[in-house]
């Protein structure tokens, strides 16, 4: 018996009854059409998918996840591909299944404070869609300009302003979701916590390992009245690490606390232009919100903790047109290190925030 002749048999059949239930456009499967599913957002190590499926739909992706079941071929939900820990790598083969079209708000709800929305709609847009309203998607990763929602949910992203705001997790409300064999369940309705497992909270975070998530019910955020951000400079990361232990530990919950080092500040400064000041060890970018009233006093509260931990400098971004341009500068981290440094490796790491300054200052050589 040929069994590689048989699995061809079964891919070929399999990829025909795909075009039979999509429009076939939306059926990928030559090497060409199928390189950019490979890998995630580092392009190492690809997998190599056997079919690729661009859904529109719940219908759609249910369709595919049951023929996927009947003939065990291995499935690899994608977003938009910017993930950095290879969960998008189809390492088995298989059938990727992508949710790139998948890009409608399908509803705005704001006395209720909540959207629901399919998985492919990119973050920023989601935003940039709410802001007229006063509103907003508060997690924001790094790559929000290009992450989608979907991709956010499966890897339960944070984002510069969790400090404050939460994770993905604490902004969904109910997801719709595609099981293993191709059954669609919601695990709520969004208005209430109810009785039972959490089942939210348990497919938050699942990177599509439970469930493809199809559909989302977001809560939204209202605008701050104000924003003020300003940027403290140290001659190394300890200390800049010592005055984010110590805001902490002083009772202070400031919308975001960042640490760019020296390495970061030059690689955005070589790559972009950003013009951040270079002569420093580190950068401490803190922002704060809510009401106008104190909330400066509140940044200068923080402002006086990081001189008293050795900051050499302080900066204030007056405007928004400032802020942004700030915040750009660190979002662009990522990219300006990989385009300055091809070989830099990224790894998200967790210590107490009192160990920040010890870890701060270990080097592996």
């Amino acid at each position: 018996m040929d069994t590689d002749t048989d699995t061809d048999t079964d891919r070929m059949q399999l990829i025909a009854e795909l075009r039979r239930v999509l429009p076939a456009e939306h059926v990928l499967d030559t090497p060409a059409a199928l390189e950019p599913y490979r890998s995630d957002w580092y392009r190492t190590h690809p997998g190599n998918p056997d079919v690729v499926i661009l859904p529109d739909g719940t219908e759609q992706v249910a369709m595919a996840v049951r023929l996927a079941n009947e003939t065990y071929l291995p499935i690899v939900p994608r977003g938009a591909g910017t993930g950095l820990a290879g969960g998008a790598r189809p390492i088995k083969g298989g059938m990727v299944i992508s949710t790139e079209r998948m890009k409608t708000i399908q509803e705005i709800d704001i006395p209720n404070r909540r959207a629901r929305v399919q998985p492919g709609i990119i973050n920023y847009d989601l935003t940039q869609e709410l802001l007229p309203q006063g509103y907003y998607f508060a997690p924001d990763p790094a790559s929000w300009k290009m992450c989608s929602i979907g991709g956010n949910i499966a890897n339960n992203s944070g984002g510069p302003h969790c400090l404050k705001y939460g994770v993905t997790t604490n902004h969904i409300l109910a997801l719709e979701v595609v099981l293993h064999d191709g059954r669609v369940i919601w695990t709520g309705d969004g208005l209430m916590d109810s009785a039972g497992y959490d089942l939210t909270g348990l497919l938050v975070g699942s990177e599509g390992t439970l469930g493809i998530v199809t559909s989302a019910l977001v809560r939204l955020t209202r605008v701050s009245e104000a924003r003020h951000v300003a940027m403290a400079l140290f001659p190394d990361i300890v200390s800049s690490s010592e005055a984010v232990s110590h805001i902490i530990a002083a009772g202070y919950i400031p919308t975001s606390l960042e640490v760019m080092d020296a390495i970061t500040i030059k690689a955005v400064n070589t790559a972009y232009n950003y013009g951040l000041p270079d002569q420093a060890g580190a950068a401490l970018i803190i922002e704060v919100d809510g009401v106008e009233d104190g909330l400066h006093d509140l940044l200068g509260d923080m402002i006086t903790i990081c001189l008293q931990q050795g900051a050499m400098d302080v900066r204030f971004a007056e405007t928004e047109a400032e802020q942004d341009h700030l915040w750009a500068a660190r979002k662009s981290a990522f990219e300006a290190l990989r385009c300055v440094y091809p070989d830099y490796y990224l790894v998200d790491t967790v210590v107490p925030r009192t160990r920040l300054p010890r870890s701060s200052n270990v080097s592996v050589p």
